[in-house]
């Protein structure tokens, strides 16, 4: 038996609806074209961050090694949502099949999570490079960046796997009708006809340790690194580390604040519309604001923007 026979045996139909985004937009032409702009926007923004990363030896470090793997979860992060909203909207379609709904949380959960470790591994990395500079170089070599990249990865994807296969599982019988504009767990498990309070539990739980343990290790890491930058006598070393570390958390506060809206809070403070507002808010600005924020409030990220700028006009000229 194939997995789509088996999840729709274990639910009832092919599909579910989803309400969306334009359902309730007076201008839905116009929000479409403006989330499609901010799409595009996001892709464009990340991969060119990356590909200054990747280019630029000066930018082979562990903080820019760890920046471009966000970049890489920000572009796949708002590309499991978006195309399909706005594909939805474009051919007049509402509905999404049972094991695509998986697919998607899957995906959703797994980079969400992956996110959230990622952010604490930059955290430690800067509380190294500032803390610990002299042995920073050692301490923080390719190989343990890999070793912590991967870490990231795999545990988003044992959160995703573990809250997915569960979730999949439960019979769906009071609606087809999805309020949201993807599969996102809380909004597809209100379907669900069964009891679902052990789940619930068990998500409340892995969301506490899914923040719990990165938002420690950053308070720790920023806790320590302001302590040093309060001792630091040169001014422009304590500007220089400032900088840097308040680039890394306004990016946490934007994504972390998302998060515990949406899974710590009690139901009572949550209503649909509330929900799809705070999910447009991480799932579609998010991504496009972390590049700009990491852009154009690093020196050496603009250096290297400039610099390969200027090269490209003159290996046309020489082509020519």
């Amino acid at each position: 038996m194939d997995i789509t026979t088996w999840m729709n045996n274990h639910t009832g139909w092919t599909d579910f609806i989803l309400v969306g985004l334009f359902s309730q937009s007076q201008h839905p032409s116009l929000l479409c074209v403006a989330i499609f702009v901010v799409f595009l926007m996001a892709l464009s923004g990340n991969a060119l961050l990356i590909l200054l990363i990747h280019s630029n030896v000066q930018l082979h470090t562990p903080m820019y090694f760890f920046i471009s793997q966000l970049s890489l979860v920000d572009m796949m992060y708002i590309s499991i949502t978006v195309p399909n909203v706005l594909l939805d909207q474009m051919l007049d379609v509402s509905t999404i099949s049972v094991p695509e709904c998986g697919i998607q949380m899957f995906l959703y959960v797994t980079l969400g999570g992956s996110e959230h470790f990622l952010l604490a591994a930059m955290a430690y990395d800067r509380y190294m490079a500032i803390c610990h500079p002299l042995r920073y170089p050692m301490l923080m070599n390719h190989r343990v960046c890999l070793l912590l990249v991967s870490g990231c990865w795999f545990l988003g994807s044992v959160d995703g796997f573990m809250l997915t296969s569960i979730h999949m599982t439960f019979p769906f019988c009071k609606s087809r009708k999805i309020h949201h504009f993807f599969c996102e767990v809380p909004a597809v498990m209100k379907l669900s006809c069964s009891d679902t309070s052990l789940y619930e539990t068990l998500m409340y739980l892995c969301c506490v340790l899914m923040l719990l343990i990165p938002v420690t290790v950053i308070s720790v890491s920023y806790s320590c690194i302001l302590l040093t930058i309060h001792r630091m006598n040169p001014a422009e070393g304590r500007r220089k580390a400032l900088a840097t570390c308040s680039s890394h958390m306004m990016v946490v506060m934007l994504f972390y604040g998302a998060a515990v809206y949406n899974y710590m809070l009690p139901s009572s403070y949550h209503t649909p519309q509330k929900d799809m507002v705070v999910s447009v808010f991480y799932t579609i600005l998010t991504p496009v604001l972390n590049p700009l924020i990491y852009s154009f409030r690093n020196k050496d990220v603009t250096g290297a923007l400039r610099k390969m700028l200027s090269v490209e006009p003159f290996f046309w000229e020489t082509v020519k």
